[in-house]
């Protein structure tokens, strides 16, 4: 059942890509026109730095495909459910240390996980870092962050590193080369939930078009 859904997958998806770098070829203002309004949804064009030249020419890629296509592959190993048990998957500290997501969990305080924030007073925050979604050597952007994809869990460390320059707001840990984290809840490119005595009690779209950290503070906000 599995390996058709992951054949429809694939045929899916190259006829979208097919037809988008058609598009594109015979209709480019259209299209970047198109890109960029779906660029709104995330947090694309907020960055001067980073204009459309950078990221949207690389859209129905080779490179674009392979990555779309983990990604949706992914989503079928989705364990992640509202109302239902969290998955309690492995992660690993920064100093190396082993433990798993219901380890940050405290009494009956809500935990956020940010796969890719701050009611610190009634919520617990927790940052995983997972595989990168454009690494250099794969779907990769122009005027982008210089990382390769993780093959160690050294490389996922020092990767996360450059996270830890911002002074994140609150603990940051690895998932574990076997992805388990990013697989049991959906998440690669970035994804949010919120956990509540050992219970998924939101699930938020795929990003970068469907992350909206605002709906996490509409959830807090009925919490307090």
């Amino acid at each position: 059942m599995v390996v058709l859904q992951k054949i429809l997958i694939l045929l899916q998806l190259t006829l979208s890509v097919v037809v988008g770098k058609t598009l594109m070829i015979l209709f480019p203002n259209a299209m970047k026109r198109y890109i960029l309004k779906m660029g709104e949804k995330s947090r694309m064009n907020q960055n001067p730095k980073f204009s459309y030249e950078n990221w949207g020419p690389t859209f129905f890629s080779f490179k674009y495909l392979q990555f779309v296509l983990k990604v949706k592959w992914k989503r079928l190993e989705d364990e992640a459910y509202e109302g239902h048990p969290a998955p309690n998957t492995p992660v690993v500290t920064l100093g190396g240390e082993v433990c798993h997501l219901l380890d940050f969990m405290k009494d009956n305080r809500p935990l956020i996980l940010n796969f890719g924030s701050y009611f610190s007073s009634i919520a617990d925050f927790l940052i995983i870092y997972i595989e990168e979604a454009h690494a250099v050597d794969g779907w990769a952007f122009k005027n982008n962050v210089i990382i390769k994809n993780h093959r160690s869990l050294e490389d996922r460390k020092i990767a996360a590193q450059f996270l830890q320059k911002s002074h994140p707001l609150c603990p940051v840990v690895l998932d574990t080369m076997e992805n388990l984290s990013s697989s049991k809840y959906a998440a690669l490119p970035e994804r949010l939930y919120v956990l509540q005595g050992g219970k998924v009690i939101y699930k938020g779209g795929v990003g970068p078009w469907n992350y909206h950290p605002q709906e996490i503070r509409a959830i807090l906000e009925k919490l307090k």
